[in-house]
């Protein structure tokens, strides 16, 4: 008898040390299934994917850093990953406001001379967070687009909708805010990201500005007619578009938003802000930086809430009042593209699982999203 549950007991151990190996076997299988077709039907040169679950990060790397080199994309290997800086820029802005030197409810003149006596008296710097300023265009202007030109544009400029009332995405919007949240803390912006912000999210290797002794690590991106591109300067590029990343650094700052407890007070409060509803336009809630859903959600909920009408025509918002934080059950996610590269980042706190998906290409942001659907979707149902 002794024998017989000595017996068991060891098949039973055995059991569950294969449990691990066999789910980990499932999801390679999935992420293959879903990424190698997706490279091929977009011809995209390389493809870093990260996933967290439960605090344990896996990492899946497909395909060449640049087409000359023939390097390999590894989880270093850095992306430029376009509006997903904002989700960045807001985490500043939140830290800002953590630390009592600005309030999201300050109108944006309080921070720059430059603009009073302007249409800025009237708008908040939550409203240019949230992109309901009252209609600042997608892009600067040609005209316009340089720092030493940009504040002649915000002064001119006049709202085309009461502040508070209209979603219009905006990189001029959020842009403005990072830049006056880093004059709130007295220091310039990339300083800021990059000495102060993304060491205390536990980042190592993201930059604004990518230093020589990294570039080789800089993937290049490719535009759509198959050119090779990066992204060049322009005015608040820093703030709307600019982090540079790796798949293993943006996988940090995804268990971040997921365990923000393991962060030091100010930041942990910047994240909670960050993670708060403001206003919904149909079925997206629009938080700081981040936008969320209801989960589970279906792809066509994402969809449309990830839509090129949502993103590129003004919308209708409904005021959250009081702001609501986003439920344990929500789907967090952004998008980012620029000329050469498209990222897309989705987490699920409730269920402490995420996703990072980080391509050398601009390919439609809606293939983004239903692959990390149905990958995070086979990781839930393991």
């Amino acid at each position: 008898m002794p024998f017989a549950k000595s017996l068991l007991a060891g098949a039973f151990c055995f059991a569950c040390a294969i449990a691990p190996v066999l789910a980990q076997d499932r999801l390679q299988d999935t992420v293959n299934g879903v990424i190698q077709p997706l490279m091929k039907q977009q011809d995209i040169a390389g493809m870093a994917v990260a996933i967290t679950h439960n605090g344990q990060h896996r990492y899946f790397n497909y395909g060449v850093a640049s087409k000359d080199t023939k390097n390999a994309v590894t989880d270093q290997t850095l992306f430029e990953i376009g509006s997903v800086s904002k989700t960045f820029t807001a985490t500043l802005g939140a830290y800002a406001q953590a630390r009592g030197k600005l309030s999201l409810a300050d109108p944006a003149s309080h921070f720059a001379p430059e603009l009073r006596g302007s249409a800025f008296d009237s708008i908040s710097l939550l409203n240019l967070a949230t992109y309901t300023g009252g209609g600042l265009p997608l892009q600067f202007p040609d005209t316009a687009d340089h720092p030493e030109r940009m504040f002649d544009y915000y002064r001119a400029w006049k709202p085309l909708y009461p502040a508070g009332t209209q979603r219009l995405y905006s990189n001029p919007s959020i842009g403005l805010f990072g830049y006056l949240a880093a004059r709130s803390l007295g220091q310039p912006f990339d300083e800021l990201m990059e000495h102060t912000l993304m060491p205390g999210l536990g980042l190592k290797h993201s930059y604004v500005r990518v230093p020589k002794e990294q570039l080789g690590r800089y993937a290049q991106g490719y535009a759509k007619d198959g050119r090779p591109v990066r992204v060049g300067p322009g005015a608040l590029d820093s703030e709307a578009y600019g982090v540079k990343t790796s798949s293993s650094d943006l996988i940090r700052f995804v268990d971040a938003n997921l365990h923000p407890g393991k962060l030091d007070g100010d930041l942990r409060q910047a994240i909670a802000t960050t993670h708060t509803g403001f206003y919904t336009v149909g079925g997206m809630t629009q938080g700081l930086g981040w936008e969320f859903y209801p989960y589970p959600v279906t792809v066509d909920q994402l969809l449309a809430g990830n839509s090129t009408p949502v993103a590129m025509t003004p919308n209708t918002v409904a005021s959250l009042e009081p702001p609501r934080p986003a439920p344990a059950n929500a789907w967090i996610n952004k998008t980012g593209s620029t000329g050469g590269f498209g990222a897309y980042v989705a987490f699920v706190p409730g269920k402490d699982m995420g996703i990072v998906m980080l391509a050398n290409k601009n390919y439609p942001i809606e293939e983004r999203v239903k692959a990390a659907h149905r990958i995070l979707a086979a990781l839930d149902d393991q």
